[in-house]
């Protein structure tokens, strides 16, 4: 039987009803059997300072902390903001990797995929996010990348997932999957 491997999953928007959230839970229906995805909420860490980063960091730090460093790989998801990554996500990234030299995402296979109503799906949140995983020591799933544009018709009135979407979520899914697994021997 082979491993079941904890993915962190750190959606980059807020709305409990955004397109990414619906994104990120499509994808863990889609899942392999060997990738177990669990949303980590963001909407709750104070913006990252220092200051109150000590002894006794804020609850919510320590519960986000605590949630991704006991997973076993990272996937984003997350619109784009004016080119680059929510203010939000940036937070999380921030709160996550601190204290430094403590770090939670370090060696953590990741993946990213960019999910926007425009036309170029996120390109730029995508790939200020790999920039970022240079730095954080997140091994980066390159190939396939993934930006889903025009994502508003992604889903249904109902929530159910577009048919013609689901080829391409399952087609990433699957080759996370096999990453994951690959990096986690």
């Amino acid at each position: 039987m082979s491993n079941v491997y904890n993915v962190a999953v750190v959606v980059g928007s807020l709305r409990k009803a955004s397109i990414n959230r619906k994104v990120a839970l499509a994808l863990a229906e889609l899942a392999p059997a060997n990738l177990k995805l669990n949303i980590v909420e963001i909407g709750d860490l104070p913006l990252y300072n220092e200051d109150i980063d000590g002894d006794s960091p804020p609850a919510a730090y320590s519960t986000f902390r605590q949630k991704v460093a006991s997973s076993d790989a990272v996937l984003f998801v997350t619109p784009e903001y004016n080119r680059s990554v929510p203010a939000p996500l940036k937070n999380a990234i921030d709160v996550g990797s601190r204290p430094y030299g403590k770090s939670v995402w370090g060696g953590k296979p990741g993946a990213v995929i960019s999910v926007s109503p425009g036309a170029i799906g996120g390109f730029g949140a995508n790939q200020h996010l790999r920039q970022s995983f240079v730095f954080l020591n997140v091994p980066c799933m390159q190939q396939p990348e993934a930006y889903l544009g025009g994502a508003g018709t992604a889903f249904d009135e109902s929530g159910k997932l577009n048919e013609s979407v689901k080829p391409f979520l399952q087609s990433f899914i699957n080759a996370y999957g096999e990453w994951v697994a690959q990096h986690k021997k």
